[in-house]
Order: C-alpha cells, then structure tokens, then sequence
C-alpha cells in the first residue's frame, strides 16, 4: 500500500472528524477539496468509490448508519486506503469493505465509532487498530484485528495483471487437463470453442472451424488467459526453427520436469523415452536446423518420441523458443515499378505466421513469394 490508511466520521451535517496513519498525511486543504466524495449522497453508500487527485488514490467504502439515537437520526463514516497516483488499488477494494464492515458492527453493538470524537481512549484504540493494519499489509498483505470479542482477519489478494492480447496466428493450448473444467464453467460460445483447442490449431483455425466470429474467440481465449487455463504458443511447423534456452539444464538435474516431460512427450502406448534422447534432441536444436532436419538425423518415434509434444513441453516450460522469420522490403531502384500491397507488409515487424495468417497464404506460398523477390530480405530474431 506504501500509504495511509483513515476513518472519517459525520455525526451531522456540521462537525466532521477523522483518524489518520500516519497523522495529517492528507491535509486539511485537499480534504476539504474531495470530502463530497468521501462523505457521499445517499446514493452512493454502501459501494466503493475511488478517486484520484493531488498526487493520492483514496480508495473507499462509505456507510450510512440511520439511528433516532444520532444528532438528524444518521451517523455515517467511511473507511479509505490512500495510495499514490500511480498504484494498481483493485486488490485492496475487499479489504476496504470488509474492515468498514467490521467498523460498522463495532459502532452497532457499542458505538465505538461514534464515541472517537469525544473519548481519547477510544481515539487511541482506532488508530492503534489503523496502524497496525496499515503496517500488516504493507509488510505481507496480510493482518488479524482483535478489538474485544472480534476478530477479523484481512489479506490482499493479488488481482491478476490484464493477460496479452491474443493474435491470429497464436495457437491456445491447455495448461491443465481438460477434464477438470465443467461446461457451466463457461459461457456459450467458451463451450463452443474447447473441443478445437488443441495445441495445434491457431485463432484464425479455430474461428474457422467452430463457426465463430474472429473477434469473440479472442475474447474468449483472453478470458481463459486470464484464469490460466491457457497458454499461447507460436503456430507448430517441420519447417519451424527453434533453439534451447539457459533453462533446457533443468532437465538434466529435475528429477520431477524429467518424468513430467517424459510422459509429455511419449508417444501413447509406447515403452517411455529416455531423458537423454530427450536432451539430446532439445540440445541439438540450432539456428540454420529445421524441426524436418531433426527428424531426419534422429527419428524420434524410433525412441518412442512424438516431436510435436516434445516442441510444445519445451515452449511450455521455456526449455525453447522459436526462431521467427520476418520478411523486410528493400527499395527497388527500379522505380516504375510499383510497390505491391503485400511488399507493403513486409516491415520487418511481422513474422511469417502473421503475414500468413493475415493474407490467407499458406507457409510454403508465402515463402515462395519471398525468395522470388530479390527486393525483399529475411531477418531472423
């Protein structure tokens, strides 16, 4: 949180007063500048209101209590996590309610609130409470609340970060087994698309073959991206160059990554591979060396390997990656002739699979095209 936390109580619409930890960390001159949004209409009680202004995030949660017992027969306070400008404050919206709601159980059974104003010990006792909280969650997210009989315990969980934006030629691939999930899951057209996610079939595919609009299967596979329940891989070809990472060692001390990628990559039915055909077909993957060339010098279904699980475990765990090729257009010096729209989108910013997918050209089509053109070069990252 790296910030205050405050409560701010209104026993009538004339006095005002408030708890701050740290003490006066906002000053008087920019409350006064937002209190219509910490102590809002009606309306707006009982939601979560977030504002930012002067430098802060306050993030709150306003309660309006009606009581004959209080001054105009209503007593209202809100509880406000204050952060900087900057700061992703999602996390912290159902600790802020829950601690109003705590708050507000602690004034309906003993006016506790109510009653800071007017005793120190009471004063005392919320911003011992607020301090505590406040350096809980900044040291491990995490805080428990005793003030009498109650207790409450308060955590932070971590909104996850928005996830990529998903691409035509991207290819889903399930990160866990398929099994677990269940159809209510998941909206309708979610349903729709699962049976064509398979590791090998790219957005653009999919769409095609399960008779959906291009655009709503990548919203679909965003929100699985979200949960995690996917992840994206380039589109899989014997054509395709790959090479190891610093990472491929793991598989030479891991005893569990080592029978996690040998039941991965066997081929069904069959005796299980060693570790070191596995390593050795990982370690042999080289610029300039096609998947089709690997094939050739080590027959890997000889050694009861399939080669396309055994690309997509080791992109999966980042044991490889992907040699991308991205055709860059050259000025011709012959200036009559005109520049095509497809020389057009050879910018050297897209990869053959996104032209590909793009255009609607097949691998082998696009790359006849490339090297028939002595005006277009092939940069490979």
């Amino acid at each position: 949180m790296g910030s205050p936390t405050g409560c701010v109580e209104r026993e009538s619409g004339l006095s005002m007063t408030g708890v701050q930890v740290p003490e006066d960390y906002v000053s008087k001159e920019v409350f006064d500048a937002v209190n219509v949004y910490i102590i809002p209409k009606p309306q707006l009680q009982r939601s979560i209101l977030t504002i930012n202004t002067f430098g802060y995030k306050i993030t709150g949660f306003p309660v309006r209590i009606d009581d004959a017992k209080y001054a105009r027969n209503a007593y209202y306070f809100n509880l406000c996590f204050v952060c900087d400008a900057w700061a992703r404050t999602v996390q912290y919206e159902p600790v802020v309610k829950k601690l109003s709601e705590y708050l507000l159980t602690m004034e309906e059974e003993g006016c506790f609130l109510s009653q800071v104003s007017s005793e120190t010990t009471k004063h005392h006792q919320l911003f011992s409470i607020l301090k505590q909280i406040l350096n809980n969650l900044n040291a491990t997210g995490m805080s428990t609340v005793r003030e009498g009989e109650m207790t409450m315990f308060l955590k932070v969980v971590r909104a996850a970060t928005d996830p990529p934006p998903v691409m035509d030629h991207h290819v889903p691939i399930f990160t866990t087994e398929k099994g677990v999930f269940q159809e209510e899951q998941w909206d309708l057209t979610t349903q729709q698309l699962l049976p064509h996610v398979d590791g090998f079939k790219h957005i653009a595919q999919i769409a095609v073959d399960a008779d959906v609009e291009n655009s709503l299967v990548k919203a679909c596979i965003q929100n699985l991206l979200y949960y995690k329940a996917v992840s994206l891989l380039p589109i899989f070809l014997y054509s395709n160059v790959y090479t190891p990472t610093p990472k491929v060692r793991l598989l030479a001390t891991d005893a569990a990554l080592q029978e996690e990628c040998i039941k991965y990559v066997s081929l069904s039915g069959q005796q299980l591979p060693s570790v070191q055909e596995i390593f050795v077909m990982y370690c042999s993957m080289t610029h300039g060396t096609t998947l089709q060339d690997l094939c050739s010098r080590y027959n890997p279904q000889e050694h009861n390997i399939d080669e396309r699980k055994l690309v997509q475990f080791g992109l999966l765990h980042k044991l490889i990656r992907r040699i991308c090729k991205y055709p860059v257009y050259i000025k011709s010096t012959n200036h009559c002739q005109p520049v095509t729209s497809l020389q057009h989108s050879f910018t050297g910013l897209l990869s053959y699979d996104e032209v590909c997918c793009t255009r609607g050209y097949s691998p082998k089509t696009l790359e006849e095209k490339v090297e028939s053109d002595p005006s277009v070069v092939v940069i490979w990252k």
